[in-house]
């Protein structure tokens, strides 16, 4: 069994999926309203509603006939608390490297000439 981070961050890596949960993101749509803007099939795109539902990214209910998709968030804060942790990490790299840079050009800068302002 995939592990659920896995499975949302697999659904995310497809652009029609991502496109989908950021039209859900303005309220919930029904199949044909999403299939709208992309020219593939609606059985193409119940397959992509499929994946995002089994990630744990949209809940699809009933009302009368009409079926609709909703998102749901929560998964999404997951997974960008899990890249948060990493945004800190390159964050504190570029901080190094900005520090080795400007000691290197401070060190091979020769004397008498300053950088330009």
């Amino acid at each position: 069994m995939v592990d659920e981070l896995s499975a949302v961050f697999g659904a995310l890596a497809d652009p029609t999926r991502r496109a989908i949960l950021q039209r859900l993101a303005d309220g919930d749509a029904q199949v044909s309203d999403l299939a709208a803007p992309f020219r593939i099939s609606q059985p193409a795109i119940s397959k992509h509603l499929k994946v995002l539902e089994n990630a744990g990214l949209i809940s699809r209910n009933r009302v009368a006939t009409a079926r609709f998709s909703h998102l749901e968030a929560d998964r999404l804060k997951e997974a960008s608390e899990y890249m948060e942790r990493y945004k800190k990490f390159w964050g504190e790299s570029f901080d190094k490297l900005d520090g080795a840079l400007a000691a290197f050009q401070r060190d091979t800068t020769p004397k008498g000439q300053g950088r330009d302002v």
